[in-house]
């Protein structure tokens, strides 16, 4: 009896719980989607695959037939491409790999250097151009290197000239032929000028400008200033104007490259937006430029001015010595307020009275265009005129402007121009000085 009670008080264990059945729902859910994914993986990897296979032969392709434009140093670049070749005129320069230039310039060779400057380096190169009627020819070039690590200001640079001069024509100017904008550089492709810079006939112990030649020198300048200022569609501000970016055919005639700095601004719009900096040579920068920061027009014509001295006298702009530093523009207004400005002509050009006539007009020119007060400078146009005619008239400038003209050490407290120091003689041997 005891057993039967205790079985009796002695309750059944609870019957386990097993997981609730997975629904037929949820089965067919996940079916359907891996007989999606599955095909859709597999669709990819095989599209990726050919897509790589294709690429790689197309390279093999290209570089079996000598052509190198699909190399990875290629495909990047450090400017905004599509805005250059969006600013590059149709017909316009062409873009080259950066290979196909390493090729041009046999490796960028010591010996194929034609000069280095605050930009970079230029190399002498060969390249098949396109010629009139359809044919090519193998033509030497000039390539410009810039750094790949060039500064912002030195990819601006790079840009402004791409867009800038592409769409410029004009026989005083250099022509651009191509560009590059690889990762290991940016390059700029020109004709090869054959008689190269102003400034290495000016001060070449072996050789010697002659009156004439300068004076034609003087006209191919002042033209191709003329057209830049107005005879564009926009007026275009250049910003260097100096010998070593004046060029010099076989003949002679003048070439002027270098458009780094320039600037585009519309006729009659008057100054342009303030700079950051300023930038351009010491010895050729307008004083206001320096106060304001605002190129203009007016800034090019008194480089222009400076030039046309340098030009006459021979003699380089900036002035230092163990004694004096001083510039080449002071001088020459010392000279012109004794009424005695021919005496700033090259010594070797004398002799000639016709020519001294001339010589003493584009003197005067120069001091007008280096006027201190800009509103006082002609325009360019207004310079030709007296510099091709023999019946205009000489501007009439106060004897002793020269007073007001920038002592040297005024562009130095600004500290932000590029210099050049193959522009200043330091020479303690310098035979002429400010009276």
């Amino acid at each position: 009896q005891l057993e039967s009670r205790l079985e009796s008080n002695m309750e059944a264990p609870p019957p386990a719980q097993l997981p609730p059945p997975t629904s037929n729902k949820h089965k067919m859910l996940v079916v359907t989607l891996l007989s999606v994914l599955v095909p859709l993986l597999f669709l990819s990897v095989c599209v990726a695959m050919v897509t790589i296979w294709r690429r790689h032969e197309k390279r093999r392709s290209k570089r079996a037939n000598g052509d190198s434009s699909s190399d990875s140093d290629d495909e990047e670049h450090c400017v905004d491409r599509a805005v250059l070749e969006r600013g590059v005129a149709a017909g316009g320069p062409k873009r080259y790999t950066y290979h196909e230039l390493v090729a041009a310039t046999s490796n960028f060779a010591e010996e194929e250097k034609l000069g280095r400057g605050g930009f970079g380096s230029v190399y002498r190169g060969h390249l098949t151009l396109a010629v009139a009627g359809g044919d090519q020819e193998r033509r030497a070039v000039a390539v410009k290197m810039l750094s790949a690590e060039s500064s912002a200001q030195g990819r601006k640079e790079f840009e402004a000239e791409v867009r800038i001069i592409s769409r410029l024509k004009h026989r005083n100017l250099v022509q651009l032929l191509g560009w590059c904008d690889s990762r290991k550089g940016l390059l700029l492709v020109y004709e090869l000028v054959a008689e190269g810079s102003l400034d290495r006939h000016l001060y070449s112990k072996d050789g010697f400008l002659t009156w004439p030649q300068r004076y034609k020198i003087i006209l191919g300048l002042g033209s191709a200033l003329r057209y830049l200022h107005g005879e564009w569609e926009q007026s275009v501000v250049h910003g260097d104007i100096k010998p070593s970016n004046i060029m010099l055919d076989a003949s002679h005639c003048t070439k002027l490259g270098d458009f780094g700095l320039a600037r585009l601004v519309d006729h009659g719009a008057g100054l342009l937006q303030t700079t950051k900096a300023v930038l351009g040579t010491a010895g050729y920068i307008d004083p206001e430029f320096v106060n304001t920061r605002r190129p203009s027009t007016e800034s090019d014509v008194y480089s222009f001015g400076v030039v046309l001295l340098e030009i006459v006298s021979g003699r380089r702009p900036v002035v230092e010595t163990a004694e004096i530093s001083f510039t080449l523009l002071r001088w020459v207004w010392s000279l012109y307020g004794r009424d005695a400005v021919l005496d700033a002509a090259d010594e070797r050009l004398r002799g000639d009275e016709a020519d001294e006539w001339w010589m003493e007009r584009v003197l005067v020119v120069g001091l007008w265009c280096a006027h201190p007060d800009r509103s006082e400078r002609p325009s360019v146009a207004q310079a030709m005129n007296i510099l091709q005619s023999e019946e205009a008239r000489l501007p009439a400038l106060p004897f002793h402007m020269y007073r007001t003209v920038p002592e040297l050490e005024s562009y130095g407290r600004h500290g932000a121009f590029s210099t050049d120091d193959s522009h200043a003689e330091r020479s303690s041997g310098v035979h002429w000085q400010l009276q």
